[in-house]
């Protein structure tokens, strides 16, 4: 093979297709930003369709007792898949609901963990409203960020879909992550102004909305 051509296949291994827009359809969803450690991608994080990833009123877990493994801030599905192995969908209604999905054809959906969540609100907040300027540092996120939101920044989203009243925004509400504190509390964080808190007990109803990543 001649150097030009072994040239031409070696760029062609290199060759890394350019990212979505952020909210573009991507993957069975909806393209949320990147995941990883130290700023560097691991996952491209897919939000799915609000008509079918999205509920308004299920609980973290309908019992106040700790679940084994269910516990970090960046890996939601080995915390959903503990959530799942621990119990019915009865026990664990956020973790089945985001489980139980095959959207697209994929059937690798999860409730996100804090940090997963947090990178949705980051690039997809639907509103203008202030940011809470004790929440925002995710080392997770990509690029990593080591110090808490302004009351400017984020901005709502450029992705008319995803702001307020589009046709996949998040709503003015709690989300559930799949991360858990104490036997009686797991993160949430508001997408109003991205407040991520553990004050309300597992068993309060809130909004989930379902995600899948898929490795870089």
């Amino acid at each position: 093979m001649s150097g030009s051509l072994q040239a031409v296949f070696q760029n062609l291994r290199s060759f890394v297709p350019p990212l979505p827009n952020i909210g573009a359809a991507y993957e069975g969803g909806f393209f949320a930003g990147q995941i990883g450690v130290g700023g560097v991608a691991t996952h491209n994080l897919v939000i799915g369709p609000v008509a079918s990833a999205q509920n308004t009123s299920k609980t973290f877990k309908n019992a106040q007792t700790a679940t084994t493994g269910a516990d970090s801030v960046i890996d939601g599905p080995q915390n959903t898949a503990d959530m799942v192995a621990g119990g019915s969908s009865t026990v664990y209604p956020a973790a089945h609901f985001c489980n139980d999905l095959v959207i697209g054809g994929f059937s690798d959906w999860y409730l996100p963990a804090k940090n997963e969540l947090e990178v949705c609100y980051y690039n997809l907040k639907p509103t203008t409203d202030s940011n809470n300027t004790s929440s925002g540092t995710n080392t997770n996120a990509v690029p990593s960020r080591g110090s808490n939101y302004t009351s400017g920044t984020p901005a709502q989203t450029s992705s008319a879909d995803f702001k307020i009243t589009g046709t996949e925004d998040f709503a003015e509400a709690y989300y559930w992550s799949s991360t858990e504190v104490s036997a009686t509390n797991a993160w949430r964080a508001a997408f109003t102004s991205g407040y991520q808190d553990n004050t309300n007990g597992k068993d309060y109803p809130g909004h989930v909305r379902a995600v899948r990543r898929v490795a870089v």
